[in-house]
């Protein structure tokens, strides 16, 4: 199972700013962010590419490997880092799994042998790694077209927006690439995902790191597959469903913004009134700009996106994650444990309570918050997976 270390340090990308040398929005750009914002440009390429000829479990692999990756290099200057894994990267890979190695060989599933592999075999998720190459490079260059207008003065910035330029016109190696290049309406669907980025998490609470709607997804998204490789032999389908539906899991907020669980549970019925605007602005506002033949999954992703289902005959049907352990666990059902998804989404709330307490800075939003939470998962049991185990990591005596 994925230990304390591996959870903290994904939480370090949280601290480390992006651009933090020129001048930006007072938000920022974290490297969490950025990692998360990266991995929705994955997934839109790829359907872009078509998945019959995309392998999404590489995908996602390989994104979570150039993540952690990202981790134990820090806050490298992009030109200074890509020059170094040009000239020296076969080194840089071996030293950063060797850093990876004690934590990631715990993590199930065989995990950690693909990670290298991904790392070490040219011929090893060839195309995967163009599109996770592209998604950066476009992930980047949303930034860039933000900070450009307020940095004209600033040193070689006319350098730095041709090099952005000419990287991801590099890119065009792919056909996926091309099709979202002429593409208007996803391109809006990215922009409208980007707004993720500056949406606060735990709005009405002061704490550190600050983090934000868009970073607490890719976590979710992250934890979510390792607790699903926890599983006796989970089917491909549902490691990528867990991924990307914890991934997704938040998306309405971009319309919505982040309604707090408290006021949700203050009013009979409310939770079930925000989740029909919610959808409402989904058919409004998002669905038109993504292909007709993508709406059925990204609405498998975001609706009920805490209920464990399959799909039978196309039709989403509620099913427990004990049950889809017992008799759905196949490519055919293609399950989701949205069970372990809100689990995670929990796990991720608390840490981020235990971190800002740690630091010294509290309030009774956060201190109440991460009492309930660890008591919640004192020993909980989820599809056959001990959450007490995670949340036991992180205790503080209050």
């Amino acid at each position: 199972m994925i230990d304390k270390s591996l959870i903290s340090l994904m939480y370090e990308t949280a601290s480390i700013q992006r651009w933090n040398d020129h001048i930006r929005p007072s938000a920022g750009f974290t490297e969490l962010d950025k990692q998360a914002h990266k991995m929705f440009y994955a997934y839109v390429l790829a359907k872009c590419e078509g998945v019959d000829h995309v392998d999404m479990q590489k995908l996602v692999e390989g994104g979570i490997a150039e993540f952690f990756h990202r981790c134990i290099l820090t806050d490298i200057k992009p030109p200074i880092y890509h020059k170094l894994m040009q000239e020296k990267g076969e080194q840089i890979n071996k030293w950063v799994i060797e850093q990876l190695r004690p934590s990631m060989e715990k993590i199930g599933g065989g995990f950690f042998s693909r990670l290298e592999k991904y790392f070490l075999d040219d011929s090893y998720a060839v195309l995967e790694k163009k599109i996770l190459n592209a998604a950066h490079y476009y992930a980047s260059n949303w930034e860039f077209k933000i900070i450009y207008s307020m940095n004209k003065y600033t040193y070689d910035i006319e350098k730095v927006k041709a090099g952005t330029y000419d990287d991801l016109k590099a890119c065009n190696t792919f056909d996926g690439f091309t099709r979202f290049e002429r593409d208007a309406f996803l391109q809006e669907f990215m922009s409208l995902i980007g707004k993720l980025r500056y949406q606060q998490r735990w709005a009405k609470a002061v704490r550190l790191p600050q983090t934000y709607v868009m970073g607490h997804m890719l976590v979710v998204a992250i934890l979510s597959y390792f607790m699903t490789l926890e599983l006796e032999s989970p089917s491909k389908k549902r490691l990528v469903n867990n991924f990307f539906a914890g991934l997704f899991h938040d998306v309405p907020e971009a319309l919505t913004r982040d309604i707090v669980s408290p006021i949700k549970k203050s009013v009979e019925g409310l939770g079930e009134i925000l989740a029909e605007i919610e959808s409402e602005q989904m058919h409004k506002v998002v669905y038109p700009m993504l292909p007709e033949e993508w709406h059925d999954e990204i609405s498998y992703f975001t609706n009920d996106e805490f209920s464990s289902k399959i799909l039978v005959d196309d039709e989403p049907v509620i099913k427990s994650s004990d049950e889809i352990n017992e008799k759905y666990n196949h490519d055919k059902f293609s399950p989701i444990d949205g069970q372990i998804i809100r689990g995670c989404d929990h796990l991720s709330a608390f840490i981020e309570a235990f971190m800002s307490i740690s630091y010294g800075v509290s309030s009774e939003p956060i201190v109440s918050g991460y009492k309930q939470l660890r008591t919640d998962y004192k020993d909980k049991i989820i599809g056959g997976i001990n959450f007490g185990v995670p949340f036991g990591y992180f205790d503080i005596k209050l």
